[in-house]
């Protein structure tokens, strides 16, 4: 079987040179960015978004920080983006769901490569918020070496993931 022409690019994304580890500056924090039309309150708890969705598996995982640069044990994280096709699950859950921390500050969310759909570049949404505060960073992780972020005016590269191994790395440092 064949793989189409899009199916090599989504690989290539993923495919890619190894980036160095963020650093954390005390007081410097992840930027935000809008949530867009498509966020849902009250996602379920599962850090697993694989189940029935088709396309290109991967991990994205890191470390919640304060503003302090020490590790946030128990953050809530509430992630979402496009399927396969591009499109987002707006009456249900697919794609969606929050998780917290490990005790280190530590998250895993496996799920797969989100689709472009027009005018943005490919994006995972997550709403970050340390435990007992009702402050919430709201922002989006970008993919390396994908084409399209130079055309997405929302796009920041601070907002990049980086490569390790076979994971995309992302690390969120909260606002004081």
């Amino acid at each position: 079987m064949t793989r189409t022409p899009r199916r090599r690019f989504v690989a290539g994304l993923l495919a890619v040179a190894s980036f160095p580890a963020l650093a954390c500056s005390p007081g410097k924090s992840t930027p935000s960015q809008t949530e867009g039309p498509f966020y849902s309150a009250n996602t379920p708890k599962k850090n697993d978004f694989r189940g029935d969705a088709k396309g290109e598996a991967m991990v994205l995982e890191g470390t919640v920080y304060g503003p302090d640069c020490k590790p946030v044990a128990n953050a809530w994280l509430d992630f979402w983006h496009a399927d396969e096709k591009g499109d987002y699950d707006n009456k249900g859950f697919r794609l969606r769901g929050h998780q917290f921390a490990d005790a280190n500050g530590r998250y895993r969310l496996d799920t797969i490569l989100p689709a472009l759909y027009p005018g943005r570049a490919r994006h995972i949404h997550v709403k970050v918020r340390a435990p007992g505060s009702t402050r919430v960073l709201t922002t989006q992780v970008y993919f390396p070496n994908d084409a399209t972020n130079a055309r997405d005016g929302l796009y920041r590269p601070e907002l990049l993931a980086r490569r390790d191994g076979a994971t995309l790395k992302f690390d969120f440092v909260l606002p004081g």
